[in-house]
């Protein structure tokens, strides 16, 4: 096994913890965790939630780290390197297969963010329907967006991955602030910012924190090779703590952007809250169409969507190419096109079940709740493939590995990190494993 381009690392600190921040923020920050907080409590479900971000996010990020910048390798060549017998490097190479069908079939919703970018320009828009059933909208929008994926990884770890980050990530912000500000003028604005804020203690049970860890562990990337990966490019005088918490907090600012968007829109013009892909792909568009200057307040919307999108592709991407390149001694730029044509031939089924195809799209497991190919990745790489890896690494790390050597490799970069040494090794070996597992447990009983 060859270890060229180990070497690589981040250009900048803000490079690092905004690629990172890229690959956290995704469509499920955007459209999922503002509806979840809005039927969970509110401002309530918000404290849950950072709790949870602080007490297991956190923990499991700097995990993943350690491993990471202390190997300068990827999840699977990394515990090899550290214990070459046995079986705990398979988790590894689970985490990095987990990436590699996520981005499967996470180009094909994708795609549909920015083909709805350009149909709000053009004044036009497909229901999500129409447009998901429509073969040749679906594939050439999927293709087309790993298209641009595959060109910015081919260009490099500094050249390709983080000035995309550096470009898009501030961008997404600026547009979500000045969303947010133009849905204060909203007529009925501060009701919807209500219902998405407002304390609501009475809402808070079991289900209400299991959603809580949930969205909390699958929202900052745990499980899929993306922060060991990311972490072996960290320059050993980085302050990994205070790089992680940055991107916890900045993954967590998005989540809350959108709601500040999204809810005083849906409650001015009396549309009904969806929590699947119809309240973004179909409500907002008639949203936008009734109010001055809608076809570029959409443009935007759905910029953000895209660009959110589209850097959680580029890190799905980077973790199989980065795994080839050190298992094969591939040129980058082989190992990318190896990675994207074996990604678009498995994506094609993901693409096609969404209407295209009666069969892909109707076949149903009843017992969890799937309906159609694309729903079948998704929990099978999504939710399973995240949570036995997540386990798997976490464990390792802590049980065998070792927190002390965790702790050594943190304390570079972050001294004060040796009075939390106890508190974090505590966290890792027993309380999450305990936490993952049960997550585990609750997500095959409510399927």
């Amino acid at each position: 096994m060859s270890r060229k381009d180990t070497t690589n690392l981040w250009g900048s600190k803000i490079g690092f913890i905004l690629a990172t921040s890229g690959a956290a923020v995704g469509l499920g920050n955007i459209q999922k965790f503002p509806y979840v907080t809005s039927q969970w409590g509110g401002g309530a479900f918000v404290l849950v939630y950072l709790l949870c971000v602080l007490f297991i996010g956190l923990p499991l990020i700097l995990v993943e780290f350690s491993l990471g910048r202390s190997t300068r390798l990827n999840p699977k060549h990394a515990i090899e390197s550290l214990c070459p017998s046995g079986v705990w490097k398979y988790f590894g190479l689970l985490s990095i297969l987990t990436a590699f069908f996520i981005l499967t079939y996470y180009i094909v919703i994708a795609g549909w963010t920015f083909a709805y970018a350009l149909q709000m320009l053009s004044g036009s828009s497909l229901t999500i329907h129409d447009f998901s059933a429509n073969t040749g909208y679906s594939l050439l929008a999927s293709f087309l967006t790993l298209l641009t994926t595959s060109f910015i990884v081919s260009k490099g770890l500094k050249s390709g991955i983080e000035t995309c980050s550096k470009v898009v990530m501030p961008i997404l912000v600026l547009l979500l602030i000045g969303l947010s500000l133009h849905s204060l003028t909203y007529p009925d604005c501060m009701r919807g910012l209500e219902y998405f804020l407002k304390p609501d203690f009475s809402k808070l049970n079991f289900e209400a924190f299991m959603f809580a860890l949930s969205q909390a562990f699958f929202s900052l990337c745990v499980g899929e090779a993306v922060l060991v990966t990311y972490g072996s490019y960290a320059d050993k005088h980085d302050n990994l703590v205070s790089s992680a918490l940055s991107i916890a907090m900045f993954d967590t600012l998005i989540a809350l952007l959108a709601g500040f968007v999204i809810f005083p829109a849906v409650f001015s013009f009396q549309q009904t809250l969806d929590q699947d892909v119809g309240l973004i792909f179909d409500i907002m568009p008639k949203i936008f169409f009734q109010i001055p200057f809608g076809s570029l307040v959409g443009f935007s919307f759905f910029s953000i969507l895209g660009f959110a999108a589209i850097t959680t592709c580029v890190a799905l991407l980077e973790i199989p190419t980065n795994y080839l390149i050190k298992e094969k001694t591939y040129s980058r730029k082989k190992a990318v096109t190896i990675v994207s044509f074996a990604a678009w031939l498995i994506s094609l089924p993901s693409a096609l079940s969404k209407g295209s195809h009666s069969f892909l799209s109707q076949l149903e497991i009843s017992r969890f709740k799937i309906h159609g190919f694309y729903d079948l990745m998704d929990f099978l790489w999504g939710s399973l493939g995240m949570l036995v890896s997540g386990l798997g690494i976490t464990v390792f790390v802590g049980w065998k590995w070792g927190v002390h050597a965790a702790s050594k490799e943190l304390s570079h970069g972050a001294p004060g990190f040796k009075r939390l040494i106890k508190f974090w090794g505590f966290h890792i070996k027993y309380v999450i494993p305990a936490i993952i597992f049960l997550i585990l447990i609750h997500l095959m009983m409510s399927y």
